[in-house]
């Protein structure tokens, strides 16, 4: 599908960026894969690593709708990838988070119509899912952007939808370098914020495989979920320092004691596939569509009344060990 077509990913010298190029150099011959992020020493890094032919980096930032224009030209296929993650960090500087993810978000939409690309997929996150915090309620914003771009779009062939997974193995600002760093340098005891806490746990090539794969599946306006395990926080200091004592420290601002990536309230729009769910828009479209089967062919059910998908109901929880050699493979 991505053979002598043209990528752009936002956000493209980031955890997810650099393994999503590395797969699809590895699979596929794009005519162009173009790196769009605002750090020039990050894009410096990258291109002694990254150097094939078909390489294009550009230096723009997601809240600049110009220089996305520009950057869009000739574009097939992008992948929003840019935000500002870190929850601490967004309750503290909120207008900041609502810049780049919200009028960030508009911003591509936009210049991914002007451009006239073809596909365009966001990646979301579990915590846009009921949100507690100003991070996960900018990404809620930005989903309902992309999902309702596809009544935007006109005559023009070009459709949006949304990728949404919870916490990744060791990406940056993940808990697990962390924990690693404070055994290196001889702590006494892993800090936790809450006992109880339970977290989705996803490789980032999975992650990867499952984006791709939904560029063939996507038929405009889906938020697909994938069925991924979860892990306890506890067990996972065990997986890492088993004799090492943890302490309690408190939740720190905006933190979830479980992740939820489809709520009860919407499961009249929740559809179960094999290995993931969609949630359909919950507004009509000018073309009508049956979410049930997707552009690939595969057929899925409604989910039963007042069900949701949380980290802390998942029927899938990695044991110990499964985190230990999850956490190795880094």
């Amino acid at each position: 599908m991505f053979n002598n077509k043209t990528i752009l990913i936002t956000g493209g010298t980031g955890s997810f960026g650099k393994k999503f190029i590395k797969i699809l150099l590895s699979k596929y011959n794009p005519k162009k894969v173009i790196v769009y992020s605002r750090d020039e020493l990050k894009q410096f890094e990258m291109q002694q690593i990254y150097n094939a032919p078909c390489m294009r980096y550009f230096i723009g930032d997601v809240r600049d709708g110009e220089r996305l224009k520009q950057a869009m030209r000739g574009v097939d296929y992008v992948v929003h990838a840019a935000a500002l993650k870190q929850v601490p960090a967004a309750e503290y500087n909120p207008m900041e988070c609502i810049k780049t993810n919200i009028n960030g978000a508009w911003n591509v939409i936009n210049a991914a119509m002007y451009c006239g690309v073809k596909k365009v997929i966001a990646l979301s996150t579990d915590k846009a899912a009921n949100p507690i915090n100003l991070y996960g309620a900018t990404k809620l914003a930005s989903d309902k952007l992309f999902v309702a771009a596809n009544n935007l779009v006109g005559d023009r062939d070009i459709k949006f939808s949304v990728v949404r997974y919870g916490n990744v193995v060791g990406s940056r600002g993940s808990v697990v370098p962390f924990f690693k760093k404070l055994v290196e340098n001889g702590a006494e005891y892993l800090p936790i914020t809450d006992e109880r806490m339970t977290r989705y746990w996803l490789r980032l090539e999975d992650g990867i495989e499952f984006v791709l794969k939904n560029f063939e599946r996507m038929q405009g306006g889906e938020i697909f979920v994938p069925k991924i395990p979860s892990m306890r926080v506890v067990d996972l200091a065990k997986s890492i320092a088993p004799d090492l004592p943890i302490k309690v420290i408190g939740i720190r601002p905006g933190e979830k004691l479980h992740e939820v990536m489809c709520p009860a309230d919407l499961y009249y729009d929740t559809i179960e596939f094999p290995d993931h769910f969609v949630i359909r828009p919950s507004i009509n479209f000018a073309k009508n569509i049956d979410y049930t089967t997707n552009a690939l062919g595969e057929h899925g059910h409604y989910v039963d009344d007042g069900f949701d998908y949380s980290s802390g109901n998942n029927p899938h929880f990695l044991t110990v060990e499964e985190l230990k050699e999850m956490n190795d493979l880094l």
